[in-house]
């Protein structure tokens, strides 16, 4: 895996970096992508929750008497979460475009083989957690 860019950890790029260094300043790794990802979908959802609750809260002008200030205040207020909720799609498109990228190359993988990847991992897990177990206990009567 790549890592993140230099930019974004606060350090500027020393002297002897060259192209190479450069270019890899430059890309980004997939997983910082995913939670980038991950966090937009979150803001989006948030903002519509946020636009639901103005809605509900907006009276419509139907000829009952209403305060203009008010009305235009969450108007106006909407109009905002509309426009920042186009902008998180536009960045989500955009993480998901440069995941795709990073990612073209690559076969999916079956879930079924992915549990069972999962289950080994366990095994082992548990196996070495014996082994220690073992070990320690052969460690504590030794003394």
């Amino acid at each position: 895996m790549s890592t993140p860019p230099l930019a974004a950890s606060g350090m500027a790029p020393g002297p002897f970096a060259g192209p190479q260094a450069q270019q890899a300043a430059r890309e980004v790794n997939t997983a910082s992508l995913c939670r980038i990802g991950q966090e937009t979908v979150q803001d989006i959802v948030y903002r519509t929750m946020e636009i639901f609750q103005l809605l509900r809260n907006m009276q419509l002008p139907n000829g009952v008497t209403y305060h203009t200030g008010t009305y235009q205040d969450r108007l106006a207020k909407l109009q905002d979460h509309l426009r920042q909720l186009s902008i998180l799609f536009r960045k989500l498109r955009l993480v998901y475009d440069k995941c795709n990228e990073n990612c073209g190359g690559m076969d999916p993988i079956p879930v079924e083989k992915l549990k069972q990847k999962n289950q080994q991992l366990k095994q082992i897990m548990d196996q070495l957690r014996n082994l220690i177990w073992d070990i320690n206990a052969m460690l504590a009567m030794r003394n």
